[in-house]
């Protein structure tokens, strides 16, 4: 009979588990998984796959920025980071310097070391705050664009690594266009859902006090200092996973990788899709990838110059930050707010008596 009744609450558990899941949530994951079917593959490695992998670097600032109200302009360079360590222990054209050691020892020592990495940023960021974190952590991705341009004899200097691919395994090539979207989305929805699961957990509980009054946080006894280092470390992480798909993707590594430009990119992309929750990351990533991607030709048709596309991507910057303080998810929610009042005396219809 006990038997009986603990089935039957682990089958009640199972459900209500699966009956919190959104409906969108559902529809989202059968259009993503399907989506081959149906587009070509240049959409399905150029445009899905780039967005995911900017998206999940992205991701790890909407962490830092959205729960733990640190803005880091560094995690491009932790991305970057991990991608030199494939290139230099792994295999890639310029074999004077890789060490051509197997997938399976340089893929867990890159992302071991750019946690340590990220660490040690973390360390040094979070004794300060607002414009001063912000100019430390971009003060440490221009120390490191300059240091790799500069180093030949380790960075290979300005030229860098190319014919970096990732392992051939399974007799799957996981560059092909098919294989290596559903690689970027898999690791794209764990990065996601572990940021969704930790901010929900007790120590993401605790960095969002951290976030809103660390002086009571530190008056109930938890270590401030620690939990907003041990927050780098997590995004360092994921920002190492995205770089190594990154450096996989383009099969290259080079200083314009952790350029001062792509490190902005970042922070544009994460505030554009809003740092209110993980999903805005890869809205924001998706839009500045079309941009990137179809900004020239729409120029050039309309007879202006191509080079302007980054004018086009700061104006759509500038605009949605002006309306919204949360970017699109806070235009959205506000839409959905709007919906929801009555027009004549802007109360709540669900509230109406």
């Amino acid at each position: 009979m006990v038997t009986l009744d603990r089935t039957s609450t682990d089958e009640t558990a199972r459900r209500s588990w699966l009956e919190r899941i959104p409906p969108t949530y559902w529809v989202v994951g059968v259009l993503l998984l399907i989506l081959p079917a149906f587009v070509s593959p240049f959409i399905m490695f150029q445009i899905m796959g780039w967005s995911l992998i900017l998206g999940l670097i992205a991701l790890s600032l909407t962490f830092l920025g959205g729960y733990g109200g640190m803005v880091s302009l560094a995690q491009m360079t932790f991305a970057g980071f991990a991608g030199y360590l494939l290139a230099i222990l792994g295999d890639s054209a310029v074999d004077t310097i890789s060490q051509g050691w197997p997938w399976w020892a340089v893929i867990p020592l890159a992302l071991l070391l750019t946690v340590l990495f990220a660490t040690a940023v973390g360390w040094l960021a979070v004794r300060t705050e607002g414009i001063y974190t912000i100019v430390i952590t971009l003060a440490i991705a221009a120390a490191f664009f300059y240091f790799t341009r500069q180093n030949y004899e380790i960075f290979n200097g300005f030229q860098g690594f190319n014919s970096v691919l990732p392992p051939h395994l399974f007799g799957v090539d996981w560059r092909g266009p098919v294989a290596f979207y559903y690689l970027a989305l898999f690791w794209a929805a764990a990065g996601y859902f572990s940021v969704l699961y930790l901010s929900r957990a007790p120590f993401g509980l605790a960095l969002q006090g951290v976030r809103d009054n660390p002086r009571r946080m530190a008056a109930l006894g938890y270590n401030v200092t620690a939990h907003r280092v041990a927050a780098y470390a997590f995004a360092g992480l994921i920002a190492a996973v995205g770089g190594i798909l990154l450096t996989w993707q383009s099969s290259q590594i080079s200083p314009g990788t952790v350029g001062i430009q792509p490190a902005i990119d970042i922070l544009v992309i994460a505030v554009v899709g809003g740092l209110g929750h993980p999903i805005g990351a890869f809205i924001g990533a998706i839009i500045y990838v079309l941009l990137k991607t179809f900004a020239t030709d729409v120029l050039v048709s309309l007879g202006l110059s191509g080079e302007r596309f980054q004018l086009l991507i700061g104006l759509g910057f500038l605009l949605i930050v002006f309306f919204s303080t949360d970017g699109l998810l806070g235009l959205w929610r506000r839409f959905r707010e709007n919906l929801n009042k009555d027009p004549l005396t802007g109360k709540d219809r669900g509230r109406m008596p």
